[in-house]
C-alpha cells in the first residue's frame, strides 16, 4: 500500500461526517477497497523484466568506481518502475534509488556510484524493484539477486616514494659490488684480444671485419631473486594505526616488488599462516606490482596461528638459489623465540634472511604518559614492550638476520632502503 491509498481513505472520512450512517460508511470503504483491488491488478508483474548488473573496472583502495543496472522491459505492457540498487555497506553506494517508465521492449541504464572503504571482492545486494499503475495506490515489489562484485586493490598509498628510491638505487647501481663468479652472462661490447684473454670469448664474425681478433666482453649478471612472505595470522589481524599489520605488510611488498622488478630481480609473494593463502611471482609477469595486488586481494588475515616449518618448506621449494628472503611479520618475542629462530637455520644455510615488523604507534603513545599512577604502570608496560622488540632485534642481528621495524607509515620505505644497501653493498 502507498500514501495514496492513505490519503485516498483520509479523504472517504469527508462523506462519511456530511452523511454520518452506516451506509454511508459501508459504499465509502466499499468504493476503497475496490479501487485498491482493481489498482492490484492494473499493477503490470515484473517477472519479465530482465535486469544485468555490469561492474566498472577494478580500483585501488581510496579511488571510485561504478556499477551499471541495465534494466529491459520484457513485457508487453508499460512499466512504471522504483529501483533500489543495492549492494554492501563497505562499496559505499551513492544514490541507489531511481524511477524509471519503461515502453514494452524498451531498456535503461542506472548508474551507481561506488566509494569503496575496504579491500577485496565487493558484491552487489539485491535490486529491488517495485511496479505501480497509473493510481499508484497499491505496488508490487520483488527483490532479484543479480550476481555482480567489484574488486578493490589494496590502496599501494607508499608508490609515492617509488620514484626516489629508484633514482637512489640508480645512482649507487655503478658502485654497486657484484658478489659472483665469472665472467658473466651479459654481453657488454667488444674490444682487441690481447694476451691471455679465454679463447671462447672471440667473436669470429667481427674479427673477420676487423682484420684483427676481436673479443666480447661481459657484464656479471645482476639480476637476484627476492621472496617476500607476508604473515596473514591472527597476529596480521591487529590493529595499527589506521589499518592493520596486514595492511602496513601489504603496503611494504607493494613497493619492494616495484623496486626489485625494476631493478631486474624476480620477485615472488607468499601469504602464508598455518598454510600457503596465496602465491604471486614476477617471472614473466607483464605488470608485477599489478599482479601481486590483484594476487592479494582476496586475502585477509585468519584468527590461526603461523606454521613456520611450512612456510620455510615453501620459501625453500620456490627458490634454490640463493635468495633475499624477506619475512614480514610481528616482532613477538614468544613467536620469534618459539616458531621463527627454530626454521631461521633452515633458511639462512641458502638465503639472505631480513624480518621485517609493524611498530604499534600506540606504544609510544602509552610510553609517554605520566598522569596518574595508572598511567606511570601503563608507561612501564609499553617501556617493557618496546625494550623487548629492541633486545630481540639485537639477538636476530646476532644470528646474521638483518631487521626493519617502523612505522606502518614509514615500514614500506624502511625496508627499501634495506634493499638498496644490500643491493649496493653486494649483500644479495
Amino acid at each position: 500500500m502507498t500514501p495514496r491509498l492513505f490519503l485516498l481513505a483520509v479523504a472517504g472520512l469527508v462523506p462519511v461526517m456530511l452523511v454520518p450512517t452506516w451506509s454511508t460508511a459501508s459504499i465509502v470503504a466499499g468504493v476503497i477497497v475496490l479501487a485498491a483491488v482493481l489498482d492490484f491488478f492494473l499493477v503490470p508483474r515484473i517477472h519479465g523484466l530482465e535486469l544485468q548488473r555490469t561492474p566498472g573496472p577494478m580500483v585501488r583502495l581510496g579511488d571510485g568506481t561504478h556499477c551499471t543496472l541495465t534494466l529491459i522491459n520484457g513485457t508487453n505492457r508499460r512499466l512504471r518502475l522504483h529501483v533500489r540498487d543495492a549492494w554492501a555497506p563497505s562499496a559505499g553506494a551513492v544514490a541507489t534509488r531511481s524511477h524509471h517508465v519503461l515502453e514494452p521492449g524498451e531498456s535503461a541504464e542506472v548508474t551507481t556510484e561506488l566509494e569503496p572503504t575496504r579491500r577485496g571482492a565487493l558484491p552487489g545486494d539485491l535490486v529491488t524493484v517495485r511496479g505501480r499503475s497509473v493510481l499508484g495506490l497499491i505496488h508490487r515489489q520483488k527483490s532479484i539477486d543479480v550476481p555482480a562484485s567489484v574488486r578493490v586493490l589494496p590502496p599501494f598509498v607508499s608508490r609515492r616514494e617509488l620514484p626516489s628510491k629508484t633514482q637512489k638505487l640508480r645512482e649507487l647501481e655503478g658502485r654497486s659490488a657484484v658478489m659472483i663468479r665469472g665472467m658473466g652472462t651479459e654481453f657488454d661490447s667488444l674490444r682487441d684480444y690481447v694476451d691471455g684473454d679465454d679463447v671462447r670469448s672471440i667473436d669470429w664474425r667481427a674479427s673477420a671485419r676487423a682484420q684483427d681478433l676481436v673479443v666480447k666482453t661481459w657484464r656479471p649478471e645482476k639480476d637476484r631473486r627476492v621472496v617476500i612472505v607476508i604473515d596473514s595470522s591472527r597476529f596480521a589481524a591487529r590493529r595499527c594505526g589506521e589499518g592493520t599489520v596486514f595492511d602496513a605488510a601489504l603496503e611494504a611488498s607493494l613497493l619492494l616488488t616495484a623496486l626489485a622488478t625494476g631493478a631486474g630481480d624476480r620477485v615472488d609473494v607468499i601469504v602464508a599462516d598455518a598454510r600457503v593463502r596465496a602465491a604471486a611471482s614476477s617471472h614473466r609477469a607483464h605488470d608485477p606490482v599489478h599482479d601481486l595486488s590483484v594476487a592479494l586481494t582476496p586475502v585477509h588475515p585468519e584468527l590461526y596461528d603461523a606454521n613456520w616449518e611450512s612456510i620455510a618448506a615453501a620459501v625453500l621449494q620456490t627458490s634454490r638459489q640463493q635468495a633475499l628472503v624477506v619475512l614480514v611479520t610481528q616482532l613477538d618475542e614468544a613467536t620469534v623465540a618459539e616458531d621463527i629462530l627454530p626454521v631461521l637455520p633452515t633458511l639462512t644455510a641458502h638465503h639472505r634472511v631480513v624480518v621485517a615488523g609493524v611498530d604499534d604507534p600506540a606504544l609510544s603513545a602509552l610510553a609517554a604518559q605520566r598522569g596518574d599512577v595508572d598511567d606511570v604502570y601503563t608507561a612501564a608496560a609499553a617501556e617493557a614492550e618496546m625494550l623487548a622488540t629492541a633486545s630481540l632485534r639485537t639477538r636476530l642481528r646476532g644470528l646474521g638476520v638483518a631487521s626493519v621495524h617502523a612505522l606502518p607509515e614509514k615500514l614500506p620505505g624502511a625496508l627499501a632502503d634495506l634493499y638498496i644497501r644490500l643491493k649496493v653493498t653486494g649483500g644479495l
